[in-house]
C-alpha cells in the first residue's frame, strides 16, 4: 500500500494510504447521446484511500460538483423500494418528533421530491435543496415541492438561517459522501438545526464495501466511504452528537445516523457505543484491514471475465440489466465492452436512447430482452411454474419482486411465457420485518404482455 502526499477530506491530514487504483475512468453517470459518440470522453484518476488519523476512506480526485450534478440523470422517483422506504421513515419521524402544521422539514439533495411530499401531503412545511436543475424542476412543477437549486454548504445554511428557515428536521439520504467540503457541510448542518432538531442522515458503510467486495460503489461522485468512528470524529468537530445509529441495507450495506445539537446535552444511544467499539475490535483505523481490497477485486475480475467469454464463445448473446453508475466502474474497470455485450436496458425513459459511458453500449427499454429457455432444465422449471399458475383454484398472482429490479423483469417474462390470465398484484413492504403484514399492502401491478 502506497502513501500518498494528499489531505484528507475530513481532517486535513496529509498522509493517505493508497487502498485500490482502478485506473482513469469517465464520469459514471455521463451516459452519452448519439451525437456524442464520436468526441473523446474525459477521464479522471480513480484510486481508493485511506486516512490513518481519522479512519475517512476517500477516493484522491475532486471533479468540478458543477460537473456532477447540475444536469442529472438518477430520479428517486423511479424506484419504488427508495419511495416505499422513504413514506415509512416519514411516517415515523412525524410520530417521533411530533411534527406538525408549525415544523419545517428540509432535505439536502431532495432529487425530485420524493421523500419530502410524503411530509407535505401531512400539511408539514418543506424545503428542498437540489443542484440539479432539471431534478429540481420536477420537484417543483410535478410534486408541488418548494426546492431551492443550490449546493448546500455553510454559506447557503447562513442564509436561510438568516431568513428564520431553521429545520426541525434536516435528511441527508446519500449526499453527505458526494462533498468535497465535508466540514463546510456538517457546519451547514449544526447551522440550519433547530437547538431540539435532529438530522437524519444515511451513508455507505465502509465495512460492507470492504467485506462483500462492493468495489463497484467507487466512481467519482462518491468521494467518502464511513465507518461510524470516521463520522463520529466529524460531527464532534462541529458540536454535533451522533445520538443513534441503525445499520440499513439499501445500496449494498448504509449507516442511517441520527444527529443532535451536542449543546443540548443529547446522548448517544448503545447502539451507537456498540458500533464503535466493534469497529475497534476489526480494525477501523488500521491499514491491514484494508488490504486486502485490491486483491479481492482482482480475482473478481478474472472469475467474470473468464466467464464472460465463455459464454460468448457458445455464441450466447449478452445483455445488461440497468444502465447503473456501478455497472460503469465494473465495465470500464474490468474492460467489458461492445465485443462481449450486446446492449443495456432499463426502465428509466431519461436513459433509454443513449450510450454507456467509456464502453459505448446502446440503452433500450426491458422489452428489448428476448424470451428464451436456454437449457432443458430451463424449459421442464418454467413448464411446472405454469401448470401452477393455470391451476383453478388460482384466481390471483401476487407480484413480491422488488420493483425495478431485475426480478421484476423475471416475473413479467415468466408471467408472459406461460400466458396466465389470472390478475396480478404487486405486493410492496420496505423490509423483511414486515412481510408478514404484507398481505394487507397489495398494489395493482397487472401489465400486458410485452410486444414483439
Amino acid at each position: 500500500m502506497n502513501e500518498q502526499l494528499l489531505p484528507c477530506r475530513s481532517c486535513g491530514a496529509n498522509r493517505l494510504t493508497l487502498i485500490l487504483s482502478l485506473g482513469r475512468t469517465p464520469l459514471a453517470n455521463a451516459l452519452l447521446t448519439p451525437a456524442q459518440l464520436a468526441d473523446a470522453e474525459p477521464t479522471y484518476p480513480l484510486d481508493l484511500a485511506f486516512c490513518p488519523h481519522c479512519a475517512l476512506v476517500q477516493i484522491t480526485t475532486t471533479v468540478p460538483p458543477e460537473q456532477l450534478f447540475r444536469e442529472y440523470l438518477y430520479m428517486s422517483s423511479f424506484s419504488e423500494t427508495v419511495l416505499r422506504r422513504a413514506e415509512t421513515l416519514v411516517q415515523r419521524l412525524i410520530t417521533a418528533r411530533a411534527l406538525g402544521p408549525d415544523s419545517l422539514v428540509i432535505e439536502i439533495a431532495s432529487n425530485d421530491g420524493y421523500l419530502l411530499q410524503y411530509y407535505q401531503r401531512a400539511d408539514i412545511a418543506v424545503l428542498g435543496i437540489e443542484p440539479a436543475t432539471n431534478i429540481a424542476q420536477v420537484a417543483r412543477e410535478q410534486r408541488g415541492i418548494r426546492t431551492i437549486s443550490e449546493f448546500f454548504g455553510e454559506e447557503l445554511a447562513r442564509q436561510l438561517a438568516e431568513q428564520g428557515e431553521l429545520a426541525d428536521v434536516i435528511h441527508a439520504n446519500n449526499v453527505l459522501a458526494h462533498v468535497a467540503d465535508l466540514n463546510g457541510f456538517v457546519a451547514g448542518i449544526q447551522r440550519l438545526l433547530k437547538p431540539n432538531g435532529t438530522a437524519v442522515i444515511e451513508v455507505p458503510y465502509v465495512k460492507d464495501l470492504i467485506d462483500q467486495v462492493e468495489f463497484d460503489t467507487i466512481y467519482h461522485e462518491h468521494l467518502c466511504y464511513f465507518s461510524l468512528s470516521a463520522l463520529d470524529r466529524l460531527f464532534q468537530r462541529h458540536a454535533l452528537q451522533i445520538v443513534d445509529v441503525e445499520r440499513i441495507p439499501i445500496h449494498g450495506g448504509s449507516l442511517r445516523i441520527h444527529v443532535g445539537q451536542a449543546a443540548r446535552g443529547v446522548f448517544a444511544t448503545p447502539a451507537v457505543r456498540a458500533l464503535l467499539q466493534e469497529e475497534a475490535a476489526w480494525g477501523v483505523d488500521l491499514p491491514a484491514f484494508y488490504q486486502r481490497f485490491a486483491a479481492q477485486v482482482a480475482q473478481l475480475r478474472d472469475r467474470l471475465v473468464t466467464l464472460l467469454n465463455d459464454l460468448k464463445a457458445q455464441g450466447q448473446r449478452i445483455a445488461v440489466y440497468g444502465a447503473s453508475a456501478k455497472g460503469s466502474t465494473l465495465l470500464n474497470y474490468f474492460g467489458v465492452g461492445r465485443d462481449t455485450l450486446d446492449f443495456v436496458v432499463d426502465l428509466s425513459t431519461v436513459k433509454q436512447g443513449r450510450y454507456t459511458p467509456g464502453t459505448h453500449l446502446p440503452i433500450f427499454p426491458p422489452d428489448r430482452f428476448e424470451l428464451k429457455e436456454r437449457d432443458p432444465k430451463s424449459r421442464k422449471q418454467l413448464k411446472a411454474i405454469g401448470k401452477l399458475l393455470k391451476r383453478d383454484d388460482v384466481d390471483r398472482v401476487v407480484n413480491a419482486c422488488d420493483a425495478g429490479r431485475e426480478g421484476e423483469l423475471i416475473f413479467a417474462y415468466i408471467y408472459e411465457s406461460v400466458f396466465d390470465a389470472s390478475p396480478t398484484e404487486r405486493n410492496g413492504f420496505p423490509d423483511a420485518n414486515m412481510a408478514m403484514n404484507a398481505a394487507s399492502t397489495f398494489k395493482d401491478g397487472s401489465f400486458k404482455p410485452a410486444p414483439r
